[in-house]
């Protein structure tokens, strides 16, 4: 029966390559950077048109300080009582008027262009395979929801209360990142990413008639930078990373204050409570200077859970039955999966196939959406594994 099913999906995807890649194109040419939140506007349009066509209550929630957020439903629910959450993202790191010098292009197997393989084919991906499910009149067991926010690459931090709460709700979650290599591993476990921030205060004195009055904040952040780097533990794969510093006024003044923001990752939830712990209880070497550290883990790790792990192997097991090989592996990088691991069984992964996020040979595989969509597919129609 699955075979059948994926033979179904496989060829109406291949049959409609040119409407997928059309829609690609769109939205590839509708640029949506983070930092411009009026940029969405068009993107979420052109999803919220798609969705709607498929049947589904679409529901645009307005940002604050973002571009705002999609939430869609089916009208005419089916499932027989659970639901599943597609979790996807639209905004890029890409600056407006990129796609001049990044134009959107074609090379035989190869499709380029800004924010294409982050994410914006695996929200294709995504449209189609639903698409596909609907034309071929198949029928899925848990209900789709899709969560599209477009403040992913900036911390999700105004829709990270939605996927807290459409976490709770749902059986499981398939997040449209991107695969990892162009081998295409399923993302099954990912890193914890916490950032911190460091203010050090200390006094400010002539740096040739009275130096001896001052109290040197870089002098101390120096002492701070070699404790943080200390941290470091490559082996067990925590790393604590200064990746910015800041001090002083002039160079005639001892310095009365300096900053640093430093990055940690951290594969598990017990080495993000000790690391935090452990930098928050920095103490200064020098006396008469005062700290005052912010921040603390704001994606805890998407670990290799019960749940987890049932949801890898039901796509190890749909992706053998029409002949794809599928890998797994650990990704450095945080994604709002990780958010939804915490509460309920998650995948990532599961965008495109294809290498260069944040990068300018951004490109994915064109052959792989076809792939990639009918596995999507096949996973939304398989039954509940819990």
């Amino acid at each position: 029966m699955e075979v059948i099913q994926s033979n179904k999906l496989h060829d109406y995807l291949s049959n409609n390559m040119a409407g997928m890649v059309a829609f690609l194109r769109r939205i590839v040419e509708a640029e949506s950077p983070s930092s411009v939140p009026d940029s969405q506007a068009t993107i979420l349009t052109i999803l919220l048109e798609a969705l709607q066509e498929l049947d589904f209550d679409v529901r645009l929630i307005a940002g604050r300080k973002t571009g705002g957020h999609l939430l869609a439903k089916r009208k005419s629910q089916t499932g027989q009582g659970g639901s599943q959450l597609l979790l996807g993202h639209c905004d890029t790191v890409w600056p407006l008027g990129t796609i001049k010098e990044m134009a959107f292009s074609i090379d035989d197997n190869v499709i380029r262009g800004p924010g294409i393989f982050d994410m914006k084919g695996g929200v294709t991906q995504m449209i189609f395979a639903l698409k596909a499910i609907r034309e071929l009149d198949l029928e899925m067991r848990l209900e789709p929801i899709v969560f599209i926010n477009s403040d992913e690459e900036i911390g999700s931090v105004e829709s990270r209360p939605h996927i807290h709460q459409l976490a709770r709700e749902v059986e499981r979650v398939f997040v449209l990142e991107p695969a990892l290599g162009q081998s295409g591993k399923l993302k099954t476990a990912r890193k914890g990413v916490g950032r911190f921030e460091i203010n050090v205060a200390g006094r400010a004195a002539h740096a040739g008639l009275e130096p001896e009055k001052g109290i040197s904040a870089i002098l101390e952040l120096s002492y701070l930078i070699q404790t943080l780097n200390d941290m470091n533990d490559i082996e067990r794969g925590i790393s604590v990373n200064v990746g910015t510093i800041e001090g002083g006024t002039r160079p005639n003044v001892v310095a009365p204050n300096s900053r640093a923001v430093v990055d940690v990752r951290v594969p598990f939830m017990s080495d993000a409570k000790q690391i935090e712990t452990a930098i928050r209880r920095l103490q200064p070497v020098t006396p008469g200077i005062t700290l005052d550290i912010k921040g603390g883990i704001n994606r805890p790790p998407l670990e290799r859970t019960t749940a987890n792990r049932k949801i890898w192997h039901l796509a190890k097991n749909l992706a053998e039955a029409f002949g794809l090989g599928l890998e797994e592996a650990i990704a450095g990088g945080g994604s709002d999966g990780n958010i939804t691991s915490q509460y309920t069984a998650t995948l990532d992964g599961l965008g495109s196939v294809g290498d260069g996020a944040h990068a300018t040979h951004e490109f994915i595989f064109a052959d792989k959406m076809i792939e990639r969509s009918t596995l999507l597919a096949m996973l939304l129609l398989a039954p509940s594994v819990n």
